[in-house]
């Protein structure tokens, strides 16, 4: 019997799908590469529901768990029950992807404002009793999300423009500025609205880390709230 040449040998090679010979210098990760690009693909079985998606929630969920110093793609790829590849095909960086879940968080947040609004709407609140309100929305929102609320404030996000973050933040901060123009017209309603704005996240900040209580005894933020408000906006008038 004949011994099979070198071109028997490549022929079997080629049918088979392997190449036992390759060196470290032939790929033959085709079948894993597949496996992750078949996962990437948005599928039959997410239901209509997309692996954008999936991926987004599992993010949310996450930062509010662990905080979001957990929220690597690795991770959320893995709680997604997805290859550690797969997120690449929505969010091609990791910034995509944190700047998606921020999204969700400012959405919450704005959401909150929103309704409050209504309801200063349904009483025909002033201005200063609606900046009172917003106030206790946002240091509301702080204590309750923590997690979402420190990845919404990272410099580099919103730096970035990711997503349209910026677009999504803004507003919140405009609301402010212009309640601000209406308690003082006038003045730079910005300026007064930023110094503001900071003394609430400090404030939001502090009470987290506990220095808050530390320092002058009491955890309760509305005393320091109405502080705040009176530095920048100038004492309440009285009630009648």
């Amino acid at each position: 019997m004949s011994q099979p040449s070198p071109q028997d040998h490549a022929r079997a090679r080629h049918h088979s799908g392997t190449d036992a010979d390759a060196g470290p210098g032939v790929d033959t990760g085709t079948d894993a590469r597949a496996e992750a690009e078949a996962e990437a693909r948005p599928g039959a079985e997410e239901k209509g529901d997309g692996l954008r998606e999936r991926l987004v929630r599992t993010g949310v969920a996450l930062v509010d768990a662990e905080g979001a110093q957990a929220l690597t793609l690795r991770e959320i790829a893995r709680r997604a029950g997805v290859s550690h590849g797969a997120p690449r095909r929505w969010f091609p960086t990791h910034l995509d992807l944190l700047s998606a879940i921020a999204r969700e968080g400012f959405a919450e947040l704005a959401a909150r404002v929103a309704e409050a609004d209504r309801e200063a709407d349904r009483t025909d609140a002033g201005p200063r009793e609606r900046v009172e309100t917003l106030t206790r929305v946002y240091l509301g929102y702080a204590a309750e999300r923590r997690g979402m609320y420190e990845l919404m404030f990272r410099h580099d996000l919103l730096e970035s423009g990711r997503l349209g973050l910026r677009e999504t933040s803004l507003p919140l901060f405009a609301r402010l500025a212009a309640l601000v123009a209406e308690l003082r017209p006038g003045t730079d309603a910005v300026t007064a609205a930023g110094a503001l704005w900071a003394n609430l996240h400090g404030l939001a900040q502090l009470r987290h880390w506990g220095s808050l209580s530390l320092a002058t005894g009491s955890d309760d933020p509305a005393p320091f709230v109405r502080a705040a408000l009176d530095a920048h906006l100038g004492p309440a008038e009285p009630t009648r």
